[in-house]
């Protein structure tokens, strides 16, 4: 085993590590509270995703019966307890009395009665739901499908637990149209491993994410494309990180030219105040330099009214117009205000078959730096109301039955001679909530401005890190490996060594090193380029010492 010593301890210039305000806390006695202490909110390995599948039309997530096929042979468990093996030509129905599974083959001889979970797995090729459409295709999965009782009696659901990486191969096609070009792909990849990785509460107790755009798209591996597996690939292993911690990659289809600060748009998931305190990795910022704040009328109608160069000018919705007379716009409000009141964003609120009174004037009161309306007053005859965050005022000024594309407005106004309002027109661009990465806009930068996939992501995730995910080696959790993909071989380990430890022992792509750190420094940033490859890597860290630990994580380069 080579001693790497002071060898591998150099600064790497092209890197620099984001220093959180971590171990406040005295040196603790157990590995254990050690771990805890590097960060309340690590995140440890995760490498399977576990997805509820929906029917048809996404309507419910709740199943009484389904038929389950493989397109080989496949094998059927209950839990952990093997049933009985089909070849490819069989198709197995699954109802449910109860909370009692019964599973019956093509022949209509019942196999067996069991509480489950009930486990379709195969090894030559993939499983799928008979009459399940995504994307006009039938629906088959990469990995297992598991059937789990529902808290309904008499209702199960269907999950499809998979691999990180093969999951994320069926969400950004689905996510992002693959004529983007493989740099934005990689963007996406990433920003979608983000999302899937990032703490949350689960859609389920019994899985983590659903298939739908209420979480992410994900169709399957029948709507993979080569292109964008390519991008999963090339990206392996790689989150946007922010001050030691993965981010929340929120993304969006159009910006409109300008994204919105994170506290603009969205209220606390918890406290529900609103704005919300920031995030500062998604701050407003315009695609080019020419325009300041848009936060008053006039800049923002400037704006809106016109189509300045950005980086969104290939989507449909990058400006758009919508418009209504008096009695439209009265009718749309009065239809919509009851159930937006339901939000708490609507002061006073409205309750349902509540009139609001004749409309006289709507004034915008309150605008993001992207122009973004987060604050509006209606005032009617009987009371004003004063209605805040951009998917409510979305959801509020329908035209023609569908919501506003996003709250990216200015308004003009025609009155009669008695004051009322008898015509509102909307000048808009973008589709979303405008925060974070623009998916029209990734795509402008890849095929016209030809940018890689990191300036793409450090363009809309304002100080980010692209790197591994960080982790915590101690006496705990002595061994914790790191795979990933490089484009041109170049990476740092950064490395928090609070408790002054002397080293480490790493593995890289299967050579064996001893790491010394520099314990005058509480940071080391160690060269790794060295020792890496174009492509993927595998980097593994034994913790020697007897106590303590450390926290690290792997950046790419430029």
């Amino acid at each position: 085993m080579r001693n790497l010593g002071l060898v591998l301890v150099l600064i790497c210039l092209s890197f620099s590590p984001v220093y959180g305000a971590f171990w406040t806390h005295d040196i603790p006695q157990t590995t254990l509270e050690i771990a805890k202490n590097f960060d309340s909110n690590l995140i440890l390995p995760s490498k399977t995703v576990r997805v509820g599948i929906g029917t048809n039309n996404f309507s419910s997530y709740e199943w009484n019966e389904a038929n389950i096929y493989a397109t080989g042979e496949f094998e059927i468990y209950d839990g952990e307890n093997y049933i009985s093996t089909f070849d490819g030509s069989n198709e197995i129905n699954v109802k449910i009395d109860g909370k009692t599974f019964v599973l019956t083959d093509s022949d209509g001889e019942v196999i067996t009665k069991v509480q489950g979970p009930v486990i379709f797995k195969t090894d030559f090729g993939f499983v799928g739901v008979k009459d399940l459409k995504r994307a006009g295709k039938d629906a088959l999965y990469r990995g297992q499908l598991e059937l789990v009782t529902a808290s309904k009696e008499g209702k199960f659901h269907i999950i499809n637990s998979l691999e990180l990486e093969d999951y994320l191969k069926g969400v950004v096609p689905n996510e992002m149209p693959v004529s983007f070009g493989l740099e934005a792909l990689k963007a996406q990849a990433v920003a979608a491993r983000n999302y899937v990785l990032s703490p949350r509460v689960k859609a389920n107790p019994n899985y983590d994410v659903v298939d739908s755009v209420a979480s992410q798209v994900y169709f399957g591996v029948n709507t993979e494309r080569e292109l964008s597996n390519r991008a999963v690939n090339e990206t392996s292993g790689i989150v946007a990180l922010y001050d030691w911690d993965l981010i929340l990659a929120q993304y969006s289809s159009t910006a409109g030219g300008y994204t919105e600060s994170y506290s603009n748009a969205f209220s606390d998931p918890i406290t529900k105040k609103f704005p919300s305190d920031p995030k500062p990795y998604l701050i407003a910022k315009p695609d080019y330099d020419d325009f300041d704040s848009l936060n008053d009328e006039e800049n923002a109608s400037r704006f809106y009214k016109s189509k300045p160069k950005s980086f969104d000018v290939k989507s449909s919705y990058y400006r758009w117009e919508r418009e209504w007379n008096g009695q439209e716009i009265q009718d749309a409000i009065q239809a919509n205000i009851a159930s937006q009141s339901l939000t708490g964003f609507v002061k006073p609120a409205v309750k349902k078959d509540e009139i609001i009174g004749i409309i006289k004037k709507i004034e915008v009161t309150k605008r993001g730096d992207s122009g973004k309306i987060i604050e509006l007053e209606i005032q009617t005859d009987s009371g004003n109301y004063t209605v805040q965050k951009e998917l409510v005022i979305r959801r509020l000024f329908t035209c023609n039955g569908k919501a506003l594309p996003s709250a990216n407005v200015v308004f003009e106004h025609e009155y009669n001679d008695d004051g009322d309002l008898i015509y509102l027109k909307a000048y808009g661009g973008g589709f979303g909530h405008g925060v974070g990465m623009s998916q029209y806009g990734a795509g402008y930068m890849a095929t016209e401005l030809h940018k890689s996939y990191d300036e793409i992501l450090k363009h809309y995730y304002n100080g980010i890190k692209l790197g591994t995910e960080p982790a915590v080696i101690s006496n705990w959790a002595r061994t914790l490996t790191r795979t990933f993909y490089t484009k041109n071989g170049k990476a740092c380990l950064v490395v928090d060594n609070k408790y002054n430890v002397k080293s480490v022992n790493i593995t890289i792509n299967g050579e064996e090193y001893i790491m010394e750190f520099d314990q005058t420094e509480r940071y080391n940033i160690i060269d790794l380029s060295q020792y890496l490859t174009n492509g993927m890597n595998t980097v593994k860290l034994n913790f020697t010492e007897e106590k303590n630990g450390i926290k690290f994580y792997i950046e790419m380069g430029n």
